[in-house]
């Protein structure tokens, strides 16, 4: 409920963004992520636009070993 508060006084303008990302593992999709809030964007890269907010995130995968 706070977040939600701060969010609606505070908007992130998402300035600042990745270069487009293409996941591979299952469906793979193209998308941007904003470095401040972390929100991801769909990313056409035929229109070389910035599309609406993903809201399905790909399933985490497996923890890897950590070796020392």
């Amino acid at each position: 409920m706070f977040q939600s508060v701060l969010n609606a006084m505070f908007r992130c303008s998402h300035r600042r963004t990745t270069f487009p990302l293409t996941s591979g593992r299952g469906v793979a999709r193209t998308y941007i992520a904003c470095l401040d809030c972390g929100k991801e964007f769909a990313y056409d890269w035929a229109a070389m636009r910035v599309g609406e907010p993903v809201s399905q995130r790909l399933p985490v995968t497996a923890p890897q070993p950590m070796f020392r």
